[in-house]
């Protein structure tokens, strides 16, 4: 008998089938039955099945002789269904890596539970992957099973069958089967809940729910979508064959239907045209029939509440007229405030302009107003040290402030502060550009921190690949680089980058890249801290894993399949994950040892706690190599990537630690330990004789010293490569890294 009896009814789904049926048997967990249930699908499903079952024995191929719907056709999974658990899955769906594993684990822990809900993330036509929004309602509180009365939250979930895993005896016991129509997950999934006597909870992704742009039926126009008065008929039948549950509830279910008949009304791609009215007088008269004394709808969805109530189609289109009117009438006032706030404030910033410099004032700023952090933040936190008469302002968006020093004023992109600052401050720092309105006065100094080491082509190079350029003015690259007087330089490479594309007058400053600063400052007990706020367990060996940015790619390349890298390599390693901040969404959620920490304000912090660096053409290589950590190179799509974007040297020629040309490969350097041999080391030596040779801890302090105090000789000189002491990893700090020797003399100033 399988632990697991996973029924998949297919139809119309040949172009996902396979993904589907491959999700499942590709599975680490193997003592499962996979039950396929070809619901008299008209194209390639039945063929696709009966391959399937031809190359693995684990599939049972079951056709049925007329198209019988998605309820009828899972009945006639369990029919054929073995297993300790029944698992549901739909045709176009997939289960992430793994997945079957986490739930079997849960399963013991939780003393084999009625039902175990576990979380799915909506996986978009983009490759764009969004966790479901109450993903904190399936919290795992303990090992001890409980009723629904005890989280009554959980019916705000999504009311699926997929998104359960249920106990085969439990569901023969009670007799619960899925009834013909639409929305057939919702007398099912009721009932199963309220009558389970235990129930438990799985915080991790198991399903990758497809949301097709064509083909879902709950996206078909249709009469069809009436069937959803039959199912709540089922629900409320149900509650009156058990009056111990309806008292609990009736009116919150009251509720529920009420929400959901608004919501398939108001879809407008849902009922067909002319029936829309007798859609809304059934709903009223399910309203008048099923309503509980008392249940008061939220205040959210009063009005929709009031609408399925009076269950009147003209008053419905009066009321939608007077909202869209009422919302286009504030569109045009919105539109003409902004326009002439937009007015007033470029008259505040010409007044401005005209006003005295103030010579303790400078204005900090980094990636386009992201937050506190990165080259301009160590400068910021310098200045405040070595210059404490020079007062600090930071350009930040509102939602980002939380990450700025007490110390520092707060400003607003396009307010009259943001403009007076801009104005009137003697220092201007950022990573990136100012607004292209500003205007560069006599005496205002500006610093160009940039925010990187360039591996990929920048500036006026990139002229000649589209890809990369998307439209890019270079024209207004170079006016915006004239108000530059100052570019820092991490190394020669750099310097000679930065001054041949970007040509202006600037000076070049070889002092180091501030942000890099905290690696040879930072100490042991900083780097436990951070582990411990991340939640690294105590002996793991953490890898940070944060590929870059492709410019030929909308969606993020996922090139590694972060879950099974974590189970081959075994239970003492963890995956960090940072995605790159121009996707806004995480390569995978959190899970387990599957740690994402995309939006962690400070990568140094992260590059600190980990206890290795996995990256493919990221210029985080050259920074992370200061802490004379691993680093490897998943260097998949070299070829793509430098046809697309270029690059000043092959990486992979000149690597800075261990290289991998496929996920295989990477498992291997790891599980083999080349990842920290005397071979990467030497890689890695090379590497930061090259590219670190200016980034000694001191950075930030020469710039100040030398910009903002004037101090033109006489700065701290750099110390050599071998007489740095960088603050030490700690997942394996019981197996000390190879270290090369490194003698080559380093400049002073």
């Amino acid at each position: 008998m399988p632990r697991f009896s996973v029924i998949v009814p297919v139809y119309k789904v040949q172009a996902y089938l396979h993904a589907c049926l491959a999700s499942v048997l590709g599975q680490s967990f193997t003592d499962l039955e996979l039950i396929v249930v070809d619901d008299c699908s008209p194209d390639a499903c039945g063929a696709l099945i009966d391959e399937c079952a031809a190359r693995d024995t684990r599939v049972k191929a079951i056709h049925l002789r007329e198209n019988v719907g998605l309820g009828r056709a899972r009945n006639a999974g369990m029919e054929h269904a073995s297993g300790d658990y029944l698992i549901f899955l739909d045709g176009d769906d997939t289960l992430t890596p793994d997945s079957l594993h986490a739930i079997s684990d849960r399963i013991k822990e939780t003393d084999e539970p009625d039902v175990l809900i576990y979380d799915y993330a909506r996986v978009f036509w983009s490759g764009e992957a969004v966790r479901n929004q109450f993903a904190s309602l399936l919290r795992q509180d303990g090992n001890v099973p409980f009723r629904l009365t005890d989280r009554p939250g959980l019916l705000r979930l999504l009311m699926v069958a997929w998104n359960k895993a249920y106990r085969r005896d439990f569901i023969e016991r009670e007799d619960f089967t899925f009834p013909p129509g639409l929305y057939e997950d919702t007398p099912w999934t009721y009932p199963v809940l309220m009558t389970a006597d235990t129930i438990a909870t799985l915080d991790r992704v198991c399903v990758h729910y497809l949301q097709r742009r064509r083909g879902s039926i709950l996206r078909t126009t249709t009469r069809r979508h009436f069937d959803i008065f039959d199912q709540y008929e089922r629900v409320f039948t149900f509650l009156d064959e058990h009056p111990e549950l309806s008292a609990a509830w009736r009116s919150l279910l009251f509720r529920r239907m009420v929400d959901h008949l608004s919501t398939v009304f108001t879809k407008r791609d849902r009922l067909p045209r002319g029936s829309r009215p007798a859609f809304l007088r059934k709903a009223r008269t399910h309203y008048r029939r099923y309503r509980v004394p008392g249940a008061r709808p939220r205040t959210r969805t009063r009005l929709r509440h009031g609408l399925v109530r009076l269950g009147t189609h003209r008053t419905y289109r009066t009321v939608w007229t007077v909202l869209r009117l009422r919302s286009r009438a504030r569109l045009y006032v919105t539109r003409a405030r902004r326009r002439t706030k937009g007015a007033l404030l470029q008259v505040h910033y010409r007044v401005q302009l005209r006003l005295p410099l103030r010579a303790d004032r400078a204005v900090f700023s980094s990636y386009w107003g992201r937050g506190y952090g990165c080259n301009p933040g160590a400068l910021e936190a310098a200045l405040r040290e070595h210059a404490p008469h020079i007062r600090t302002a930071w350009i930040a968006d509102p939602v980002h402030h939380h990450t700025l020093p007490t110390a520092t004023r707060r400003l607003r992109t396009g307010t009259a502060a943001y403009w007076s600052a801009l104005a009137r401050s003697k220092y201007l720092v950022n990573n990136v550009n100012f607004d292209r309105r500003l205007v560069k006065r006599p005496g205002q100094i500006m610093i160009q921190t940039q925010h990187g080491t360039p591996l990929k082509l920048m500036g006026l190079d990139l002229q000649d690949r589209p890809a990369a350029a998307r439209g890019m003015d270079f024209a207004a690259l170079l006016r915006n680089a004239d108000k530059w007087d100052y570019v820092l330089s991490a190394n020669r490479h750099s310097t000679l980058v930065w001054e041949r594309v970007f040509p202006a007058s600037f000076k070049t400053l070889e002092y180091g890249y501030p942000r890099n600063d905290i690696y040879q400052r930072a100490g042991s007990a900083d780097v436990a801290r951070l582990r411990e706020s991340l939640g690294i367990p105590q002996g793991a060996v953490a890898i940070l894993y944060a590929p870059t940015h492709r410019d030929y790619r909308h969606t993020q390349l996922r090139s590694l399949d972060l879950e099974r890298l974590l189970h081959n390599l075994g239970p003492r390693f963890v995956v960090l994950t940072r995605a790159h901040h121009s996707y806004g969404a995480p390569l995978a959620p959190s899970s387990g040892r599957l740690i994402d920490v995309s939006d962690h304000p400070s990568v140094e912090s992260l590059c600190l706690a980990s206890d290795a660096l996995v990256t493919d053409f990221s210029s985080l290589m050259f920074d992370y190599a200061n802490l004379d950590r691993p680093v490897v190179l998943h260097a998949t799509d070299w070829e793509a990537y430098e046809a697309a974007r270029g690059t000043y040297f092959d990486v992979r020629e000149f690597p800075p630690g261990a290289v991998a040309r496929s996920e295989d490969e990477l498992t291997d350097i790891f599980a083999t330990g080349h990842w920290r041999g005397s071979r990467s080391a030497q890689l890695r030596a090379a590497f930061r004789d090259r590219f670190c040779v200016y980034d000694d801890g001191r950075a930030a302090e020469r710039v100040v010293r030398h910009v903002v105090l004037g101090e033109a000789g006489g700065l701290p000189s750099v110390t050599p490569l071998a007489d740095r002491h960088p603050a030490p990893a700690a997942g394996v700090a019981d197996e000390p890294l190879p270290r090369a020797d490194v003698s080559r003399p380093t400049p002073s100033f």
